[in-house]
């Protein structure tokens, strides 16, 4: 049974971060007493409503056992009233912004945050750590980006999924330029912080051109990116703690949340 299918770990809890349905996390904390590091995890699935955030339980569960505090977001996606476009990435925003909240009532340490997204969740991760917070509370310490869509030009000129780059920016990059500058993150670039993107080599869903793309024009303006290439694995490989791809993806986040002895 694929990742996709095997039901979750439960979460400690179910917030909500807004008023809408779909505006709501979950949250998971080790065992222990903390204040703990902590992954805001934003899930895949080409920004459509079939995929949700239940699948990313998995990692989050794993994360925990590694001692890191998850807030795993859902957010409003194509299919659901008001997904895409603004209120897609809005969401997005809301969620990260949510996170002083959190630490009022959690013991989280928001001296340690990272963001970490899959496939489209790792186009979010990208562009949610390129826009400067609400709050001066916390800022992220580096992204983990699993094969992510880093490139919604690159990724329209390929027509992925279906086109789905398209239904979410409402069009074309000719259609919507000023849409596309503000939501992709390559064209955000520098970021300003540290970037760890991990990509399977055989992946046909998001192929690893746009991550080595991305990575080049990050390092060119100067941000510190850096790619790790899974020559065995495909798409889902990084979200699965059962696979041994996953140990990358925890060397990842540790590097970025303790240092890079770690």
């Amino acid at each position: 049974m694929g990742i996709l299918e095997r039901p979750p770990p439960p979460a400690l809890k179910r917030i909500a971060y807004g008023g809408d349905a779909f505006q709501f996390g979950e949250i998971r904390l080790p065992k222990g007493t903390g204040p703990f590091p902590v992954v805001m995890n934003i899930h895949g699935g080409f920004w459509r409503s079939q995929y949700s955030l239940d699948h990313a339980g998995h990692l989050c569960a794993a994360l925990g056992e590694a001692g890191i505090a998850t807030w795993n977001i859902e957010y409003r996606r194509l299919g659901n009233p008001g997904g895409g476009g603004k209120g897609t990435f809005g969401d997005v925003r809301r969620a990260a912004d949510y996170l002083p909240t959190l630490a009022d009532a959690y013991p989280l340490d928001l001296n340690r945050v990272v963001v970490m997204g899959h496939s489209a969740g790792g186009h979010l991760a990208l562009w949610v750590a390129a826009c400067p917070p609400f709050d001066d509370a916390f800022k992220f310490k580096g992204v983990v980006a699993l094969a992510p869509v880093a490139d919604l030009v690159m990724a329209w000129q390929l027509g992925l999924s279906n086109n789905a780059v398209e239904q979410l920016m409402g069009g074309s990059p000719t259609d919507q330029p000023l849409h596309y500058a503000l939501s992709n993150p390559i064209q955000r670039l520098p970021l300003g912080i540290p970037q760890i993107v991990v990509h399977g080599v055989q992946d046909e869903i998001v192929p690893i051109a746009i991550a080595e793309h991305y990575v080049n024009v990050a390092q060119s303006q100067g941000d510190f990116c850096i790619l790790e290439r899974l020559p065995t694995a495909g798409h889902f490989e990084v979200i699965d703690p059962a696979t041994r791809e996953w140990g990358v993806v925890v060397k990842a986040v540790k590097s970025l949340l303790y240092g890079s002895d770690s």
